[in-house]
């Protein structure tokens, strides 16, 4: 925190005006990068919606073997999609889970794009 004193001299209070000035000047810069850094993440790309018909292709190829063509798993210990035991949770939440994989689920990090992930996800939640 920056604090300031009250002198009598004149010189002094136009030198903490002024210096007032520039650390305001600095944070509002400061702001300026931090909100510009926040929308260039954001703004990767331009805004899609899933594919659903892409996300049931991926969905066959990478997760019908445990998980069941139609949502009910066929393997001990995987979640029944079609009863949305994991469907609860957000996007990102079941990104993160994808990518980093469980159990007997293998990672897909590297293996499927973050925009494939997210197209079988759109499609798991059609399979209730």
């Amino acid at each position: 925190m920056i604090t300031y004193t009250l002198d009598a001299d004149p010189a002094d209070a136009q030198a903490r005006r002024s210096a007032r000035a520039r650390d305001a000047a600095m944070l509002r810069r400061a702001g300026y990068a931090v909100l510009a850094v926040c929308l260039a993440a954001f703004a990767g790309g331009p805004a899609r919606a899933a594919d659903v018909i892409k996300g049931s292709q991926t969905y066959v190829k990478h997760c019908a073997a445990c998980h069941g063509p139609a949502g009910v798993s066929v393997m001990p210990g995987a979640p029944h999609l079609a009863r949305g035991e994991r469907m609860m949770q957000s996007d990102l939440a079941l990104l993160a889970s994808l990518k980093a994989g469980k159990n007997a689920m293998p990672a897909y990090f590297g293996i499927l794009t973050d925009r494939e992930i997210l197209d079988v996800i759109a499609y798991s939640r059609t399979l209730r």
